[in-house]
């Protein structure tokens, strides 16, 4: 399974804008301890495409998520979502301006079943208003189309046999696509899926990947986070690198191998130079 990456597209440089540009980053800063673990100068997600953010342990990566997500709270920056500043907004609105995530840790409601796990994302529900609540023709045509589309999701991620079972009862693979179905109920422009694939069996993984490249194919975008290089290489349309809460690289993936500074970003230091003091490199530290 691989991406189509032919034709010309942005240079491979960090930082560089793009035709169509979904999600912009700028200056986008967030501190613990006076440590930095998040300082983006400028990033852009292009529209339609899917984009794997990867970079070793404490980059950043799922930080970054969760101030783009409305999950934490940034100590400085800007970021814009179809045009629209969405910095300062409470995750509910975040999400309901079209921009989704998933979380590494699953996170279903298990004493609700499969079904109501789907309804309960659906978008603006107008039963959820007293005033509405009263006049059942206000929302029942509503709450049937609802009803069609979680069953219509049920059926894509094969989970329709499992509509009526606890969530609880399911496989972490199964809650992984319990997880995605429930984000496209809100009927997102953008999903952001941290490390989708973490603790997935290999047969599942690659039915996840599948969903994933559909979901592109039909035309919405996708930022990911994952470890796994023969994911992000097999199904990534860009590479978007980090290190040190920072932006070191950006490219296609067939360039991102190559780049230096990534290989500095997981082996600490350029593997391929000669020691300076003419040692014998295979004792480098970290080898």
């Amino acid at each position: 399974m691989t991406a189509d990456r032919t034709g010309p597209g942005p240079a491979p440089e960090p930082g560089v804008r793009k035709p169509g540009a979904l999600l912009v980053l700028d200056g986008v800063r967030r501190c613990f301890g006076g440590i930095a673990a998040v300082h983006v100068e400028h990033l852009e997600v292009q529209r339609g495409t899917i984009t794997a953010l990867i970079g070793p342990n404490g980059a950043g990566k799922t930080t970054l998520f969760n101030l783009v997500s409305g999950f934490d709270r940034p100590d400085g920056g800007r970021w814009t979502f179809a045009g629209r500043r969405l910095d300062g907004r409470s995750p509910h609105r975040i999400a309901r301006s079209g921009l989704v995530r998933t979380f590494q840790l699953t996170r279903t409601l298990a004493r609700l079943t499969v079904l109501e796990n789907l309804l309960l994302a659906a978008p603006a529900q107008r039963g959820e208003r007293l005033s509405a609540a009263l006049f059942a023709p206000v929302w029942r045509g509503q709450e049937r189309a609802h009803r069609a589309r979680a069953d219509e999701l049920l059926v894509r991620f094969r989970l329709d046999r499992l509509r009526d079972e606890y969530a609880g009862t399911l496989s972490g693979g199964q809650r992984k696509l319990l997880e995605l179905a429930r984000a496209l109920m809100a009927r997102p422009q953008m999903l952001l899926l941290d490390e989708p694939m973490a603790g997935v069996n290999p047969a599942l993984a690659q039915s996840l990947l599948g969903h994933i490249t559909q979901l592109r194919d039909e035309g919405l975008t996708v930022c990911f986070v994952e470890h796994d290089m023969d994911v992000v290489m097999g199904v990534s349309d860009w590479v978007a690198v980090m290190a040190g809460g920072r932006l070191v690289a950006e490219g296609p993936p067939a360039t991102i191998g190559r780049n230096p500074d990534v290989v500095d970003a997981y082996l600490g230091r350029r593997h391929d130079e000669p020691e300076a003091d003419g040692a014998d490199p295979r004792r480098r530290k970290g080898r």
